[in-house]
Formats: C-alpha cells, structure tokens, sequence
C-alpha cells in the first residue's frame, strides 16, 4: 500500500504523548470490571519490532503485540515474561498514513486487539469482534 507524506512530525515526543492520551481515553471507556483488569497489564512503546523480535517471527510492520500469560491463563503456564503489550509507534503513525486522527483510532484499534489477547481471546474471536 502506498503512504502518503505525513502530515506532521513523526517526532516520538508526539507520538507517545498522543498514545498515551489515547490509552487513557480507552481505558476509561471500558465497563468497570473489564477496565480493572485491563489497567493491570503494563503498556509500553517502541518504535518498531526489534531484530530480536523479528528474529522470532515478528513482522517487521507489526502495530502491537501481547507478551506473556493470558489473564485467563495466570499461574498455569510457564512463560517466562509477565503480561504486556508493546504499541510500535511508528508502525501505527505509518498505517494511519501520517494523520494524527487515524493515528489515534489506530492506537485504539491495536490497544484493543492485544487487550483482547490479554483478556484470552484468539484471532478468530478478535475477527468476531471486529478486532482483527
């Protein structure tokens, strides 16, 4: 797909203030007993999956990813790391073609979507759901 010029920097002072806002904004949204489960898992930034990460398996465009146990998976599994989603900034500016309203509805979107992961749900329920 061809992307457009952006229409502001993508500076990541901007970008993380912006998803940040955002965050909040979705968390806020969500029914009481789901939001105290979704403020639970930490949500971090970077720009773009890492060679480590693509290394295994992650694509290089990926716009979010869920690491860890699943809520409904606590303590029965082994995973060595604890549950979160990592946003790639510069991935979701460049799907929202440089537009900072599509850039939120897309940091939206893809908070969702691994809160959906988090939460148990697998790709199938998330296409369901209009998630996917």
């Amino acid at each position: 797909m061809e992307r457009k010029a952006s229409s502001m920097p993508a500076d990541w002072s901007t970008l993380s203030s912006l998803a940040e806002a955002t965050i909040r904004k979705v968390l806020r949204s969500l029914p009481r007993d789901l939001r105290v489960e979704a403020e639970r898992v930490p949500v971090s930034f970077e720009t773009r999956p890492n060679q480590a990460l693509q290394q295994d398996g992650i694509e290089p465009d990926t716009l979010g990813l869920f690491v860890g146990e699943p809520f409904s998976r606590i303590g029965t599994t082994t995973s060595p790391l604890p549950a979160q989603i990592i946003l790639f900034l510069e991935n979701i500016w460049g799907a929202a073609d440089g537009d900072e309203g599509e850039y939120r509805e897309e940091v939206r979107a893809t908070l969702l979507h691994e809160l959906g992961h988090y939460l148990g749900l697998d790709e199938i329920d998330l296409e369901e759901r209009g998630l996917d």
